[in-house]
């Protein structure tokens, strides 16, 4: 059995290049992604270097559909080693490379989103496409990178205007979330997954509007649900005050994971950008359905989504070498104390009918 049915994979591929990407000659195409280290050989679980090794080789794949189907254009496949963790910057070599490319497809495990030398990138004029933990099945009919992005970019652009004029966010879920934070003077973003412009970058698959929440407001609990998170077996509880997560209750492993990587136990200052709360996300792709995974994820219609950390590459203050998010299913999201979702469900009049 193929490790990647190539022929499935191929319209999505070729849509994708064409339709999100706008991909033409004579223009340079650089797709990049990470492959596991010798210290992550070790460490990681065999089935978890197998997923890194498939996503890969779909990268490979895709970059010789790439030269096929685009014989005008330049396209160059590179390889760097894993970082080990979102928001890390990839070495100075591939940073070059990202440099001299107009299109850049970074099907990655751990997110180039949040780094300089994606901003960098798009400030000279590439279009990105960032794609963390990405998964050949997501290119299959139905799945999320078949939505109709034109639509999706419609109710993005309304979610992110409701969020530009808000000064005050409220979050509950069923399961215990209860959070309120400001947004005051922060621009609701789109990523429609409509990547066409010079300099314009998302993630892939797509599907939401985001803003840089003002740092240090935040106060309250996040509850992650079992599910939600890759490898959350058990309810995780993220408790802050004046915008810093100061408690991590539950979540396993994971939980005793994040709470080492934003250093709980002592709460260096040189650490505390990691803990602060940095971003809010509302998912407005309707065929993302995947929970685990967090690119999708945080893609799903009716889900939110909160993040600790970097929040400077989308139009915040805090400078972090970590960014993490969480998504909330079936959530009531109050804008200044106006509801805007009810139990997962868009209620806000500005909404009607998408």
């Amino acid at each position: 059995m193929p490790w990647i049915d190539q022929a499935a994979i191929l319209p999505g591929v070729l849509e994708m290049l064409r339709v999100n990407l706008a991909v033409r000659p004579p223009e340079r195409v650089l797709v990049l992604t990470d492959t596991p280290t010798a210290e992550q050989w070790e460490r990681f679980a065999a089935a978890e270097i197998e997923v890194m090794l498939r996503r890969a080789y779909l990268a490979r794949l895709i970059a010789d559909a790439a030269r096929e189907h685009f014989p005008g254009c330049t396209v160059t496949f590179a390889t760097y080693p894993s970082t080990g963790r979102n928001a890390v910057e990839p070495p100075a070599e591939t940073a070059g490379r990202m440099l001299e490319a107009d299109v850049i497809l970074a099907i990655t495990s751990f997110s180039l989103s949040h780094t300089d030398a994606r901003e960098e990138a798009c400030r000279r004029g590439a279009r990105v496409a960032s794609m963390p933990r990405f998964l050949p099945e997501m290119l299959y009919p139905g799945g999320p990178m078949a939505a109709d992005y034109q639509q999706i970019a419609v109710g993005t652009a309304r979610l992110a205007a409701l969020i530009t004029a808000a000064r005050r966010v409220r979050i509950t879920t069923p399961a215990g979330t209860a959070i309120s934070f400001s947004v005051e003077g922060r621009e609701g973003r789109r990523d429609h997954g409509l990547y066409t412009e010079r300099g314009a970058w998302g993630n892939l698959p797509a599907g939401e509007a985001y803003c840089a929440l003002c740092e240090g407001t935040a106060e309250g609990v996040i509850v992650v649900e079992p599910g939600w998170h890759a490898k959350l077996t058990e309810p995780m509880t993220l408790s802050f005050r004046a915008g810093e997560v100061i408690d991590i209750r539950g979540g396993g492993v994971v939980g005793a994971e994040i709470a080492e990587i934003v250093d709980l136990a002592r709460r260096a200052p040189q650490t505390r950008p990691r803990r602060l709360l940095g971003e809010l996300g509302i998912g407005t792709n309707p065929n993302a359905r995947r929970t685990d995974i967090t690119v999708e994820a945080e893609k799903i219609k009716g889900t939110v989504h909160l993040a600790v950390g970097d929040n400077s590459h989308m139009g915040g203050t805090n400078v972090a070498d970590y960014h993490q998010d969480f998504v909330l299913p079936h959530p009531d999201l109050w804008l200044d104390e106006v509801p805007v979702i009810a139990a997962g469900r868009w209620v806000h009049p500005d909404l009607a009918g998408l």
